[in-house]
């Protein structure tokens, strides 16, 4: 189904992506257009296809075809660092952070390696107060102020999502990758979680892969529904509730109650 907003507008466009690891299609002729502002959710059963397409936006899977651009930039060829420079940020299923270092030194980490093509090793990194300014800004809007000193393993794993968050936002990507964020997240961590989420995707353009439906619920502009690696339906998540075969086929009795 095409895209409900206008592709003029989009920030990031992926037209006909394919992916194939061997003789298995894992992403088959996807094209998914995401809005200035807008938030979009990717699901579908186990193997649809949803992280390897958002691996394959952000540069970490070749494509065996199809193209992608961001902005006025195609990207389709660029490497995954030149991609989150030119203002690509993403997340992981699997919370990736330095868990000895404090939230301040993962973060600053974070900004330091954002701030050198090469980093002068003879200086301090007390030397570039700027780096500890942006840490501290980015730990106060992920709620991380009162651990900042604190290690990441004396932490939550719900705090620890939000330090990776935060890594994710330390560059101020204008698009952000989320690869489903409360991966892990105990019940009583959701709602501090859901209200993270809402804050940060203020002002950004959101493709969040989530298997909570009443997350995707809160937070989505728009639902693509994804299954054997193919794009199955888009539209808004009231049409996606309604929808007999998404419920049927591949959301079963979990979004039953939305119908």
């Amino acid at each position: 189904m095409a895209a409900l907003g206008s592709r003029s507008s989009s920030v990031l466009s992926c037209q006909n992506v394919s992916v194939r690891f061997g003789a298995f299609q894992a992403v088959n002729n996807v094209s998914i257009d995401l809005a200035a502002g807008q938030t979009l959710a990717l699901i579908g059963p186990n193997g649809a296809g949803k992280t390897t397409f958002i691996n394959a936006v952000s540069g970490r899977v070749s494509l065996a075809a199809g193209r992608i651009r961001l902005g006025d930039a195609d990207i389709t060829n660029v490497p995954v660092h030149r991609r989150a420079a030119a203002g690509l940020g993403r997340s992981f299923q699997i919370i990736n952070i330095f868990d000895q270092m404090t939230v301040l030194e993962n973060l600053r980490l974070a900004a330091q390696s954002r701030a050198f093509g090469w980093q002068p090793c003879w200086r301090p990194v007390s030397a570039w107060p700027a780096l500890e300014r942006r840490a501290r800004e980015v730990a106060a809007m992920v709620g991380l102020e009162a651990e900042l000193d604190l290690p990441v393993t004396m932490l939550s794993h719900g705090k620890q999502r939000a330090v990776e968050l935060g890594l994710a936002l330390i560059p101020d990507p204008k698009v952000l990758l989320l690869d489903e964020p409360l991966a892990g997240i105990g019940h009583s961590e959701i709602e501090p979680t859901m209200e993270l989420l809402q804050q940060v995707r203020k002002g950004r353009s959101v493709l969040l892969v989530e298997h909570n439906m009443d997350v995707v619920d809160r937070i989505a502009d728009e639902i693509v529904v994804m299954v054997g690696g193919e794009v199955l339906l888009r539209d808004r998540p009231s049409a996606i509730w309604n929808s007999a075969e998404v419920r049927r086929l591949y959301l079963g009795s979990e979004v039953a109650g939305h119908a």
